[in-house]
């Protein structure tokens, strides 16, 4: 049976793809992606027919590889991070359905996982997304910004640690300045805000900051914003976002503290309710 593999690349550099997203590679028939991300798996491409294109025509890319894909031959659809976090699963699946397309006829699909952008960003500064944390991509192409910004009150409101995706582009510079001033209602100026810029790529650029003052960073499209929590603190060029186990124990010597058992629930103290 024909096969649809949608591979995410995580971010960008060989060594952090997952082997089985580098053999799917290897067998494919056929490549397709966007023009820059086809060039990221450049090594891995031999034989392989290849369809590449640019920006905005995804639309474009998708169709050409269900086409192929339906034509009986190997197909790999490359996306960079993971193919389902604002890549293109969603719109393959989406692409399917309308076309009426039964798994058992084929083509078979897959799904191969990839590194997200806020993964790879967070692991170069610590660890900013310790605790519960969304994602909140900026660009209005697709999602009416009244509809961000709501998103963006909620998981402030909810003391989410947050990372923007699309924070910047050359026609959208608003818009991380207008999520700023969001945050500000909710959180301290001093909130630590790493901006990662092309993470584990030659063009690499790591910057920390605060809720008040990053958006003076230069930075665009292939970058990542990420703003921690309310406890989420800075130490030398790290930035934590605890989960919470100074709430249970010690962490000097890891004693249960007085009114918690270790493996039950928190227990919260309402004596000055």
């Amino acid at each position: 049976m024909a096969k649809l593999t949608l591979v995410g690349l995580g971010p960008g550099s060989l060594d952090l793809m997952s082997l089985r997203a580098q053999q799917a590679i290897l067998d494919a028939d056929v490549v397709a992606g966007y023009r820059p991300y086809v060039d990221l798996v450049r090594d891995l491409i031999d034989q392989q027919e290849v369809i590449q294109n640019g920006m905005t025509r995804e639309w474009d890319r998708v169709a050409a590889a269900v086409v192929e894909a339906k034509a009986g031959r190997n197909v790999v659809l490359v996306c960079s991070g993971d193919a389902g976090m604002y890549a293109m699963a969603p719109l393959v699946l989406e692409l399917l359905t309308e076309q009426g397309w039964q798994p058992e006829q084929g083509p078979e699909v897959e799904i191969v996982p990839g590194i997200t952008a806020a993964n790879a960003c967070a692991s170069l500064v610590g660890a900013p997304l310790g605790h519960d944390s969304c994602t909140i991509s900026l660009s209005d192409l697709l999602t009416p910004w009244p509809e961000i910004e709501k998103r963006i009150h909620a998981a402030a409101d909810a003391d989410f640690a947050i990372t923007f995706y699309n924070p910047r582009s050359r026609k959208r510079q608003s818009h991380i300045e207008n999520a700023q001033r969001i945050l500000l209602q909710y959180r301290e100026p001093t909130t630590p805000v790493a901006v990662v810029n092309a993470a584990y790529r030659d063009d690499q650029q790591v910057s920390l900051s605060t809720l008040a003052h990053f958006t003076d960073l230069d930075f665009g499209m292939n970058a990542a914003v990420i703003v921690g929590n309310s406890s989420s603190f800075q130490y030398h060029d790290w930035i934590v976002t605890p989960r919470g186990y100074r709430n249970k124990y010690q962490l000097d010597d890891g004693v249960t503290l007085p009114g918690q058992k270790r493996g039950r629930a928190l227990a919260i103290d309402t004596s000055e309710e």
